[in-house]
């Protein structure tokens, strides 16, 4: 019997290709064999949606490309090694987690060495003019540009435990045992985050707006 995994025909934008296992499996072996055509699907399929995470993880957004980038670097250098315990996108996940929460470290023992972005008092213009903004989301769509803006502002400011784990299931939409595995804690650790952070997020909300304003999106309780 022909094996259909190593014969798989990547089409460079067949999004569908990580719908089934078989797929996923045939996807793998074509990174684990340096096909170009398997890398772009992959890139593709994920690009985005490891930007949007990313993104809402880390304390300055314009960071994102850098860690997105160093992201699938990781994915291309390490996919030989990825034995298809999880699902290739929760193993992504887990590496997107991982990279902006380690950027931020690196960024907090660092950031008095760093260079500022806005223009000098003098200066008419600086890099911060002309870097480019992340493109819109699903949740971007879903709320007028004013509430998304106060609620991702109002994100940013939850601890980062909590955050992560409230963008997985909020944004995401991942299920529990999804980020469970994504965060490497407890089923029980999962639902306490995000509960607190959806407790964090709402008091940032009331102090910003009043309560009417935003009801229509406050977050449910946990299940």
């Amino acid at each position: 019997m022909a094996d259909t995994t190593v014969g798989f025909q990547f089409e460079v934008r067949e999004v569908a290709a990580l719908k089934t296992p078989e797929r996923e499996r045939a996807l793998l072996e074509g990174l684990r064999t340096c096909d170009e055509a398997a890398y772009q699907v992959l890139i593709d399929c994920y690009e985005r949606p490891v930007f949007n995470l990313v993104s809402r993880l880390m304390n300055d957004p314009s960071d994102a490309p850098d860690v997105v980038q160093e992201v699938f670097l990781k994915v291309f250098r390490n996919v030989s090694s990825f034995r298809g315990e999880s699902s290739l996108k929760t193993w992504i996940y887990r590496i997107s987690i991982n990279e902006a929460r380690n950027h931020r470290r690196w960024f907090g023992r660092h950031r008095r060495q760093e260079v500022g972005l806005d223009p000098e008092p003098n200066e008419t213009q600086g890099c911060g003019n002309w870097l480019p903004d992340p493109g819109q989301s699903p949740f971007d769509v879903a709320l007028d540009h004013e509430t998304s803006a106060l609620v991702e502002a109002a994100l940013a400011q939850v601890n980062p435990h909590f955050r992560a784990a409230l963008v997985l299931r909020e944004i995401e939409g991942l299920s529990y045992e999804e980020i469970a595995e994504i965060l490497e804690i407890s089923l029980g650790t999962v639902k306490s985050r995000i509960l607190r952070g959806r407790d964090a997020l709402r008091k940032i909300l009331t102090a910003r707006l009043e309560l009417g304003v935003v009801s229509h999106w406050a977050p449910q309780l946990a299940d």
